[in-house]
């Protein structure tokens, strides 16, 4: 028996005859399809004839992973020629190299640094420099007085002026101070003998004498050799602070550096003063830091007020 409500659901549906066709050609029921609108339209039609894919389960998102940094491009390779020269080192240089690594491996070597206010110096150098001149043939120079200086501040820490042989401290008590001088073949440390029986006249024709052989080589083993403590003065440079590596077996060496005019409170007010740094670089195996820092406070007093030296010597 035929579907007689079915035909009729059919029937009564408003369907485009596109639509009709569509659907016999798809075997389509128009009753189940869905109007978009008033009528069914083909569109409709084919909708009802294609069924949605199934929507796929959503995945876990993965926890966020650090991305790797970058890779930072390789420098571009320099065009042109790059030459290089090679040569054998000086026997100088050689054995300097040699000696500066025997005093770090050697020494528990440590430095300590004060600063100075060279007004007195300086105004005493200008009051007296043409009397000087005059008398002696040669200028008075910064060095001199820091050789002074030094004297006083080695006969008041007499280790400093030591060095170790063994398990031994040898004291000396003698003062043999090497003036490192910068030369074309590289530094040397000439050695003024018996400092503190001489006066600043003898100290600065021996520094000059040294710089002039230094420059043309003609110092000897013998101005080279031994020696008690060094000075060093990087300031003609224009170093403003360095550390001054140990002249074996020697357990001190004080850095001098460039002059220059600072700030400083002096008596609650802000005065312009010509200021260096000091350094002494010590072997704490036998010079402990408070030795070592006040060695430097006693030349900073002589230097500042240098009628201490003349009171002292």
């Amino acid at each position: 028996m035929p579907d007689v409500q079915g035909a009729k659901s059919a029937a009564d549906k408003k369907a485009t005859p596109t639509a009709k066709n569509v659907a016999k050609a798809h075997d389509v029921r128009l009753e189940a399809v869905e109007a978009s609108s008033g009528r069914v339209t083909k569109k409709d039609v084919l909708k009802a004839a294609t069924p949605e894919a199934p929507k796929a389960p959503q995945a876990l998102k993965a926890p966020d992973v650090p991305q790797a940094p970058k890779a930072r491009e390789a420098p571009q390779a320099p065009t042109g020629e790059r030459s290089e020269r090679r040569e054998r080192m000086t026997k100088r240089r050689a054995t300097i190299a040699r000696r500066l690594v025997e005093a770090q491996r050697t020494a528990a070597m440590l430095t300590t640094f004060n600063e100075v206010d060279m007004t007195a110096v300086m105004q005493l150098r200008e009051r007296r420099k043409d009397a000087f001149t005059k008398k002696h043939g040669v200028g008075v120079g910064i060095a001199s007085f820091f050789v002074k200086a030094a004297i006083g501040a080695l006969k008041a820490f007499p280790q400093i002026n030591a060095e170790i042989q063994g398990d031994e401290i040898v004291y000396k008590n003698y003062y043999d101070i090497g003036m490192a001088v910068g030369a074309e073949g590289g530094l040397v440390v000439p050695v003024i003998r018996d400092v503190d029986r001489r006066g600043f006249a003898d100290i600065e024709l021996a520094i000059r004498d040294f710089a002039k052989r230094a420059q043309d080589g003609s110092l000897t083993l013998e101005d080279l050799r031994g020696g008690t403590f060094t000075i060093t003065n990087g300031g003609v440079f224009g170093s403003l602070m360095s550390t001054p590596i140990l002249n074996p077996p020697q357990v001190g060496i004080l850095g001098l550096h460039k002059i220059a005019d600072r700030a400083v409170a002096i008596n609650g007010q802000v005065v312009i003063r010509p200021m260096m740094y000091l350094a002494l670089s010590y072997d704490h195996r036998l010079v402990d830091g408070r030795e070592a820092v006040q060695f430097l406070v006693k030349i900073k007093d002589y230097i500042e007020d240098p009628a201490w030296m003349l009171l002292e010597s």
